[in-house]
């Protein structure tokens, strides 16, 4: 069987809320680290997230 091609990550808030958002990539097309503007509902403002791994 093939592997799948995308692979789940995990967006981390910039804010230290440790909050964050579970989505997926095609690490075919995208190389470098996602980062992304999305909502922290903690601080209840838009603020940067970058992906990390999923443990």
């Amino acid at each position: 069987m093939a592997k799948p091609a995308t692979v789940k990550i995990k967006l981390v808030s910039t804010a230290d809320t440790g909050f964050y958002y579970v989505t997926k990539k095609n690490p075919r097309n995208i190389t470098e680290k996602m980062v992304q503007r999305k909502y922290d509902p903690v601080v209840r403002k838009h603020v940067e997230f970058k992906e990390t791994k999923i443990k």
